[in-house]
């Protein structure tokens, strides 16, 4: 069961650098947070980690294990160190993922290894794998072809038709990991993304039994669109197409309120991206937001940082805060109405 600490409870659910720069502004809100965290990466050290030792990808985990964390700089640095490339046998390896990786073999479950970092790394919240075992993201394209793999979907380049996920042995991905079921039903806000929408947010929602969570729970669900496009991923789309995709992959509207950036990311930085990850800026179709049956946020959400175009976290909060308090004040007054 989740901890009543405090009266409300947010479920954040994604998966790479997306999902710990919100969690870690929403240490600050008084809430129980749970960290929903993809099991399908295949890339660099947790896809080697997942190949060789009976775990799911440890990256993400960590990565959110130390957005909620409340510890010294020195075992933060620690925890996050990734050996260099001259050390071949560990080249690439981040020690939070041995670790990870480690006390799941000593104890024989996942769950159990992070409860046990989690309290060493004084985690407030709880993160939670998306399933128990590590899974296979498959794509397919609009012209008939396919691809296996997390890592190798945006490197096709081509417009993904759908996503699904199987299990190590071809079958459908259909079990949630302990709780997660339950955390999306005692959400009163549930947040979706920022992060990568084939790859990142949908990995998640496409396990049966967290797909048909999200179309039953009472939560308010709190898309954060992505600012910029992404390459070989969701090139040329519309805020709309975003959530459009979001509720055709699970059959049914389950976005409430999407949370747009409208400040304009600065021109020489669109033409002076490295690898030209992400293409333009993501533009707008309100209309067909609000046809799709969402609240539109709008604000100027953008924050230009190490070379980057990232959300603001403080301003994200806040308005994540703003809409929990409307939750809080619509509750009380239902309560009044009822008695």
């Amino acid at each position: 069961m989740m901890e009543n600490k405090f009266r409300n409870n947010v479920a954040v659910i994604g998966g790479g650098t997306g999902l710990p720069v919100i969690l870690r502004g929403l240490k600050d809100l008084e809430a129980n947070i749970s960290a929903i965290v993809t099991v399908a990466d295949d890339g660099g050290s947790s896809g080697a980690i997942r190949d060789y030792v009976n775990v799911v990808p440890p990256g993400d985990i960590r990565n959110c294990m130390m957005a909620l964390a409340d510890v010294e700089p020195q075992l933060s640095d620690l925890f996050q160190y990734r050996f260099d490339s001259e050390d071949a046998f560990l080249a690439g390896h981040a020690i939070g993922n041995l670790l990870i990786a480690a006390l799941k073999e000593m104890n024989g479950s996942l769950e159990e290894a992070i409860n046990i970092l989690s309290r060493w790394m004084r985690v407030k919240g709880q993160i939670l794998p998306a399933a128990p075992d590590a899974l296979v993201l498959h794509a397919e394209f609009e012209d008939g072809t396919t691809a296996v793999g997390e890592s190798k979907i945006a490197q096709h380049r081509k417009k993904i038709s759908r996503v699904y996920l199987t299990n190590q042995e071809g079958q459908p991905a259909t079990h949630a990991s302990p709780r997660v079921v339950e955390a999306i039903m005692d959400a009163d806000l549930i947040v979706l993304g920022p992060g990568s929408l084939y790859t990142s947010i949908l990995p998640n929602l496409m396990i049966q039994e967290i797909g048909d969570a999200m179309k039953q729970t009472e939560a308010e669900v709190v898309y954060v669109c992505n600012i910029m496009t992404q390459l070989g991923e969701t090139e040329n789309f519309t805020d709309a197409d975003h959530v459009r995709v979001l509720h055709e992959h699970l059959g049914d509207h389950i976005v409430d309120t999407v949370l747009v950036n409208i400040t304009p990311v600065p021109e020489d930085y669109i033409r002076n991206q490295p690898n030209e990850e992400y293409l333009l800026q993501v533009r707008h179709d309100f209309q067909a937001l609000r046809a799709e049956g969402c609240r539109v946020i709008s604000s100027e959400f953008l924050s230009m940082k190490e070379g980057g175009a990232y959300h603001d976290t403080k301003k994200v909060v806040e308005e994540l805060g703003y809409i929990l308090d409307t939750i809080k004040l619509n509750s009380k007054n239902h309560a009044r109405q009822s008695s």
